[in-house]
């Protein structure tokens, strides 16, 4: 299970990405295709084309950390975005689900409660 502050938001890039791409070239990715910041320490996760390989680009304050995984067998199944989505936001507990293999797409989740929106 993943340990993360709230504070920390998890992005899944929703385009295939070039799993030779390292450090600069993720955190340019995130730059120009994904529009958002990467050094904001949020961890932005990239799916390779076949689907067998997931890294996470993460920025702590003081350096890059990369983490990379490599199924043997199978392949990561992502949450369902709508056609104009660059990238989805996803829960910590979602993107430890994927991790393990499981399909989130075809979990039911209950329903909790959650703060009323302002209406401004």
């Amino acid at each position: 299970m993943l340990t993360l502050p709230p504070s920390v938001k998890i992005y899944v890039a929703t385009e295939r990405v070039d799993m030779r791409k390292s450090f600069n070239g993720l955190a340019g990715f995130v730059r120009d295709h994904l529009g958002d910041q990467p050094m904001s320490g949020h961890l932005f996760v990239f799916i390779g084309k076949r689907r067998d390989k997931m890294k996470i680009l993460w920025w702590d304050r003081h350096g890059w950390a990369l983490f990379y995984k490599r199924l043997e067998r199978g392949t990561f199944r992502l949450p369902e975005a709508q056609a104009d989505d660059v990238r989805i936001e996803i829960a910590a507990t979602d993107l430890s689900m994927i991790l393990d293999g499981i399909d989130i797409r075809s979990t039911r989740r209950r329903k909790r409660w959650t703060p009323p929106q302002d209406s401004k």
